[in-house]
């Protein structure tokens, strides 16, 4: 299984930085990995509104697996927010 070697934070961050510079997506970049590594840090509070809100698995979710894991993972990205 693979493991990132980033905080959840900083992936989410500069997913939506890539949202608004890419031209793939709603900018006009048609290179924006330039852009998004000088401002994904810009966008913390935003993903970690983003982890605070998928804490609680929906119900599809929780039986597909088990929900106390997937929230002790979600609690441990939001602690890993916090010190980025």
């Amino acid at each position: 299984m693979d493991v990132a070697h980033t905080t959840l934070a900083e992936r989410i961050a500069r997913a939506l930085a890539g949202l608004d510079h890419s031209a793939n997506a709603d900018g006009v970049e048609d290179s924006a990995s330039t852009s998004v590594d000088e401002t994904w840090r810009a966008y913390l509070e935003q993903a970690d509104a983003v982890l605070r809100t998928v804490r609680e698995p929906s119900e599809n979710m929780a039986r597909a697996g088990d929900p106390r894991v997937w929230a002790k993972m979600i609690e441990a990205a939001i602690e890993e927010s916090e010190a980025v």
